[in-house]
């Protein structure tokens, strides 16, 4: 299920968006800071960030135009009692994707979340660092720890959405469908034959294997600790 981050300052709100999104099998990261915000956005596969504008520590608005500005195409929902005209457009031109005005019903918060994370992918992070990896899919290439890994097209494909699945059990037929392209189960190990290969390529000698198998399940891509 998607990874949320809720950038919100105020406690009974923060409760009951997290309440909701939870209830809802999202799995949520609440901040309270804008310091604290960026660095989970930054580090941390986000799918979606839900922030608000007057916080302790600043303008929310500030942090969803620095990550615009590195690249960073998390989809964000603006929330505020600034609710003006004005107000919206700007949240909007600050790169925001939806702007909700405070006080809200949570049924029309959840639609609107739900609407952003129907998006195409291309709305997404083009830029993936996560542990040692830095995939930049935008120039087609991935180090680990500085070093370049030589992946084919298919491969990098592969990996991007593993990462994106961080602790998450991605099955064969997630893969097949969502990256491949298949409506159907091949009778093939075809999988199986570029897992081996990506794993290969991302883990030399001595380094921790990031790529897990499941069994009878799948696959598990995670970082240690």
């Amino acid at each position: 299920m998607a990874r949320i981050l809720l950038l919100e300052d105020d406690p009974g709100t923060a409760t009951e968006i997290t309440l909701e999104l939870t209830t809802s099998g999202y799995t949520v990261t609440h901040c309270v800071r804008i310091a604290d915000a960026l660095a989970a956005a930054t580090t941390d596969l986000m799918d979606l960030l839900i922030v608000d504008r007057q916080l302790p520590d600043g303008e929310g608005l500030d942090m969803i135009t620095q990550l615009r500005a590195e690249g960073r195409r998390i989809p964000a929902l603006v929330l505020s009692a600034l609710g003006s005209l004005d107000d919206r457009v700007r949240g909007l031109r600050a790169g925001g994707d939806d702007y909700l005005a405070k006080p809200f019903a949570l049924v029309e918060l959840m639609a609107r979340v739900e609407a952003l994370l129907r998006r195409p992918n291309e709305t997404r992070d083009t830029r993936l660092i996560i542990g040692p990896l830095d995939l930049d899919l935008l120039a087609g290439t991935a180090t680990r720890a500085g070093r370049a890994l030589d992946l084919l097209p298919r491969e990098l494909k592969l990996l991007d959405y593993l990462v994106r699945r961080t602790g998450r059990i991605v099955t064969r037929s997630m893969l097949l469908q969502d990256v491949w392209g298949y409506t159907f189960e091949p009778n093939s190990n075809v999988v199986d034959v570029h897992m081996g290969r990506l794993r290969r390529k991302i883990d030399a000698e001595g380094e921790a294997q990031l790529i897990h198998n499941v069994r009878g399940r799948g696959y598990v891509f995670d970082v240690p600790l």
